[in-house]
């Protein structure tokens, strides 16, 4: 019974993150995040979700949404778009923080925020920098050259695909894209949050 619990719950994780930019927007998650519309859509029902507010004694320490983000980096299995070679939690270069960003190339707010980072890439070139997505790597492969040109080949950058959707089930599922975590040089969460905020409070954030 508990196997179907986490099959269905899954399920229905999917079917919410399919929607891309149509998502019903959170609660903020930390004092840093900002009452930006993101990709709010009030009429989403997400009643099927709501079970995950019942959280009861979260971890103080933690940023919070209604359900928290992985407070350290999972083990994971990721492959790069261009190449197909898989990309794991080892392959993280150390001593630098990480910042995954789980995004859908046709979400306009991801398109805004890589050409922000784009345009901003020596303020964040010495920043770990991890583009995760579930859609299909033919829509993943042109992301960079058409939104985020300066992002494109650079070493402290991947784009990555999440072939078997282990970031929501490992990492966190989020109700906004993009959504971004950023997790220290010792791989533990610093802080994170959903849907589009300003560029700048995007780079401060990514150090933090």
């Amino acid at each position: 019974m508990r196997n179907k619990f986490i099959l269905s719950s899954l399920c229905l994780s999917l079917g919410v993150l399919a929607v891309g930019c149509n998502n019903q927007k959170k609660a903020e998650t930390t004092e840093t995040h900002d009452d930006h519309a993101g990709h709010d859509h009030s009429a989403h029902d997400h009643s099927a979700h709501e079970h995950s507010t019942q959280q009861t004694n979260p971890a103080p320490a933690a940023p919070q949404t209604s359900a928290a983000a992985a407070l350290s980096i999972p083990e994971f299995t990721f492959y790069k778009v261009k190449s197909g070679i898989k990309y794991t939690k080892a392959d993280i270069p150390a001593g630098k923080n990480t910042v995954f960003v789980l995004f859908d190339p046709g979400c306009s707010h991801c398109q805004n925020e890589a050409g922000g980072l784009s345009k901003n890439y020596e303020k964040i070139k010495d920043i770990n920098v991890v583009y995760v997505s579930m859609n299909d790597p033919a829509l993943m492969s042109q992301f960079f050259t058409t939104f985020g040109k300066e992002l494109d080949g650079k070493e402290n950058v991947q784009m990555l695909w999440d072939r078997n959707q282990e970031f929501i089930q490992k990492f966190h599922i989020p109700n906004m894209f993009p959504a971004n975590y950023v997790y220290g040089p010792d791989g533990q969460l610093k802080t994170y949050w959903e849907g589009e905020k300003n560029i700048n409070e995007v780079i401060a954030e990514f150090h933090k």
